[in-house]
């Protein structure tokens, strides 16, 4: 759909819809745009247009694929980014990329993986007029998105603890910050900068109490079951939105685990599988995917045991078309701690002879040899 066609109107896309095109990233599943027409005349222009509240955008499109979010824009009033950077954008039409505040030389930082030594780096352009939850939640993206090396994360959330609060992001705004951060290289860097100022306790508590939990050092020498999780992005081959939130959930249940003889986190999976339902159920998440997820925190543990377990016992979970996407949670899993990859590669090679097993016209119901 040529959205700049059907408005008849000026349209640019904003802030990380235009720099992501500028760097040559690939879109996410939702588009910033900014436009002269009011929310009157995209109503006329758009058979399902939402209202998402003045905090997300003027008025909303679901159009397929993506949610594009528009702010109307108004002379008298006109839209202030919580950074410089992000008053970055593009012309829709003649697909121009439009710098008013002079971030070229940022944005050549980011595109040259130099985003840790730039002589001018972007959180100096921090708008002290911001609300802090919008400058949290922008300071995330950026880092989840542009960040290649470790840059200060404590001091970037530091800098806007002085800004007014504001009103808390709706679900909506909740919902479309998770899943761009998962869908992001560096997810555990914007999560971090969430949880120093706060945000992630306050809105988002199945995630804030993974870092009262400490793990065994023996096999998880990141520390806590907080930086685990963290640590699990960085062995992704793909920004997959399931197997992202799989891994931001999969221990989601620890906190609420009790010990039971040698196994200090008893019934952790299931208990996990509940907790992130509730979470994703309250951020709107869809239902399909809410269940998928689900699936993929219950079973998690499955992998590790598919070797030694009888096929009568996995054979429901192996037929899942899900179970691809649990074997590579499992390997993320299992990089992140010091287990080594032994066990995934035991875990890949008994599903690929059930694969082959599942093939054979001649195999028998139970899976036993003839």
């Amino acid at each position: 759909m040529e959205i700049g066609k059907h408005i008849g109107h000026s349209l640019r896309l904003c802030a990380f819809s235009a720099i992501d095109r500028y760097l040559g990233f690939p879109e996410l599943p939702f588009v910033w745009a900014e436009t002269d027409a009011d929310p009157a005349e995209l109503a006329k222009a758009f058979e399902g247009l939402r209202f998402p509240g003045t905090g997300l955008a003027d008025a909303a499109l679901d159009a397929e694929g993506q949610s594009w979010y528009f702010r109307c824009s108004d002379a008298d009033e006109p839209y202030c980014p919580s950074y410089r950077l992000l008053s970055f954008s593009q012309d829709e039409k003649t697909r121009r990329f439009l710098d008013s505040e002079g971030v070229y030389p940022i944005l050549r930082e980011f595109r040259d993986g130099l985003l840790e030594t730039a002589s001018e780096p972007w959180w100096n352009g921090l708008n002290r007029s911001a609300e802090s939850y919008r400058a949290a939640m922008d300071a995330a993206l950026i880092l989840a998105r542009y960040a290649k090396g470790q840059p200060p994360v404590k001091a970037i959330a530091e800098s806007f603890q002085d800004l007014p609060r504001g009103s808390p992001p709706g679900v909506e705004e909740q919902r479309a910050i998770l899943t761009c951060l998962l869908e992001s290289s560096r997810p555990d860097l914007g999560l971090e900068l969430l949880k120093l100022c706060g945000f992630i306790e306050e809105l988002w508590h199945e995630l804030g109490i993974l870092d009262d939990v400490d793990h065994s050092k023996e096999f998880h020498p990141e520390g806590n079951v907080w930086k685990h999780t963290m640590e699990t992005f960085r062995y992704r081959k793909t920004f997959d939105l399931r197997l992202s939130l799989g891994l931001l959930l999969h221990d989601a249940g620890k906190p609420l685990a009790k010990s039971s003889g040698l196994r200090r986190f008893d019934g952790h999976a299931e208990l996990g599988a509940e907790q992130s339902r509730i979470f994703l159920k309250r951020l709107g998440f869809d239902a399909a995917l809410i269940e998928d997820i689900w699936f993929l925190v219950k079973h998690h543990m499955i992998p590790a045991a598919l070797p030694r377990l009888p096929l009568a016992k996995t054979q429901k979970v192996l037929e899942s078309p899900l179970f691809p996407t649990l074997l590579e949670l499992y390997r993320c899993d299992e990089s992140s701690s010091f287990k080594g990859l032994q066990g995934y590669y035991q875990s890949s090679a008994a599903y690929r002879a059930y694969l082959r097993h599942r093939r054979n016209p001649y195999r028998s119901a139970d899976g036993k040899k003839r």
